[in-house]
């Protein structure tokens, strides 16, 4: 975890620094510089972000609350993405208005046979693609503050006082972000500034595309259940079976992927210990695996990335086709 931190940190911000620097006097070296930054973001997000905001990187809580800055430092608020990643994904796994990984934000995008079907979904599998690589630009410019209102709406955030600390926060980390990120390699660069601001581009497309992609891989593929709450609002499975219903695994002897994904080729694992390290999960999936098949749970598992994603693609489809089942309370 130390090495893989060091390493996904230095992969982000050295592209960043030697462009600031003003040294590079070619604007095709420093768009390739912004997409090693884009590789490095993503890193950062799924191998030490994630884990530090499940607490599960280190035993020392103030390392937890460090590392799980580091997505702050990317121009995105770390305490909204808890509200949205542990709370409401991780506790309502899969469920239709519960869980906002599954609802889109757009009607041109579904997921869930519980959302509303149009026309237009017939051809989601083609165009997703755009909407996965604009995510963390979107995520930066929008969604904090569309979210930051919505939560307190839900009463996931209570007070104002903490609406306006999140607020200020998210102020403060979007222009600091903008500065070094963007305005200071504009400055700095011997040439347009236009090829600064495609390469910034360039790396959030890489960045939101690999981001959207693995985490849709575990829970938008085939065979996995939309459970929805019966009328007293209880679901019919505890919460391990459900997790085993909604999740899969892709990629699993694929240690090079499992590295960079930081574990996220073991979701089935990590949605049943998140407060476990992802360094663990590849041994875990045996014992969990093994205890599935003997009390006759699914355990899903698709055997490479480019299986994963031809499912995801095959999932997308049958959304497009599928009638919408209305809930019945």
């Amino acid at each position: 975890m130390v090495i893989k931190t060091v390493l996904m940190l230095l992969l982000y911000t050295a592209p960043i620094v030697i462009i600031s620097t003003g040294i590079i006097n070619s604007s095709l070296i420093s768009i390739i510089l912004y997409i090693l930054s884009g590789l490095g973001m993503a890193g950062i997000g799924m191998g030490i972000m994630h884990d530090a905001n499940h607490s599960s990187y280190s035993k020392h809580n103030w390392l937890n609350r460090a590392l799980r800055n580091s997505v702050d430092c990317l121009g995105i608020n770390s305490n909204l993405w808890r509200y949205q990643h542990n709370v409401l994904h991780h506790t309502y796994t899969n469920i239709h208005g519960h869980d906002e990984d599954i609802d889109a934000p757009l009607f041109l995008l579904r997921f869930s046979p519980y959302s509303k079907r149009y026309k237009i979904h017939r051809f989601q599998h083609l165009y997703i693609w755009v909407f996965y690589s604009i995510l963390t630009l979107y995520w930066f410019s929008v969604k904090d503050f569309k979210k930051l209102f919505e939560y307190r709406k839900m009463g996931l955030i209570t007070t104002k006082k903490e609406v306006a600390r999140i607020l200020v926060k998210l102020i403060f980390i979007k222009v600091l972000y903008l500065g070094y990120a963007l305005i200071l390699p504009i400055y700095m660069a011997p040439f347009s500034g236009w090829w600064i601001i495609l390469g910034f581009i360039c790396m959030h497309l890489v960045a939101g595309l690999l981001l959207s992609v693995v985490f849709q891989l575990a829970h938008v593929v085939p065979n996995m259940d939309f459970p929805q709450p019966e009328e007293n609002y209880n679901i019919e499975q505890n919460w391990y079976i459900h997790q085993l219903q909604t999740t899969s695994n892709f990629s699993p002897k694929s240690k090079f992927l499992n590295w960079y994904f930081g574990g996220l080729t073991n979701q089935i694992e990590h949605h049943l210990f998140p407060n476990i390290c992802h360094v663990h999960y590849y041994n875990l999936s045996r014992i969990v695996a093994r205890t599935a098949n003997d009390f006759k749970i699914p355990y899903h598992v698709n055997k490479s990335f480019l299986t994963a994603v031809k499912g995801h693609v095959k999932t997308l489809k049958r959304m497009a086709r599928v009638e919408t089942i209305r809930l019945t309370h």
